[in-house]
């Protein structure tokens, strides 16, 4: 059976009580509504891009300094096992942990910022390094 077709997110910025398409885009889109028209709204704050590039950007700048893991991939799982950002499957009658994904859908931006500092705080931790010392380097 064909997955039935995503339509992409309208994004808003509050003014008052009032939402306003980000982008034109945005705006051209809620304009093909009907005007009165009753819409639904799942109300959740944007993820901040930066912040996972971020992420990304130091460890894999910890894993080629340290040799911690085989890849980027490898070393951002065992970050997620090691902070408890895991879900629990059942495997041969067993409950296994497994990595929780920090995409954009899976993972919102209050979400992704605890688990940003317990990270930056096991690298911390284990590996001696914080991002300022990578900063400085570059």
């Amino acid at each position: 059976m064909a997955k039935k077709a995503e339509t992409p997110p309208i994004y808003c910025v509050r003014y008052g009580s009032n939402l306003v398409g980000e982008m034109a885009a945005d705006r051209e889109r809620i304009s093909e509504l009907k005007e009165g028209e009753r819409i639904r709204v799942d109300v959740r704050t944007g993820r901040i891009p930066s912040r996972l590039r971020f992420y990304f950007a130091f460890i894999r700048d910890v894993r080629k300094a340290t040799g911690c893991a085989p890849t980027d991939k490898a070393f951002h799982q065992a970050i997620k096992l090691e902070t408890g950002f895991t879900e629990d499957v059942i495997f041969r009658g067993h409950i296994i942990k497994v990595p929780a994904s920090v995409s954009f859908e899976e993972m919102d931006e209050q979400t992704f910022g605890a688990f940003l500092q317990e990270a930056l705080a096991f690298i911390a931790r284990e590996y001696g390094i914080v991002p300022e010392d990578v900063e400085h380097a570059a």
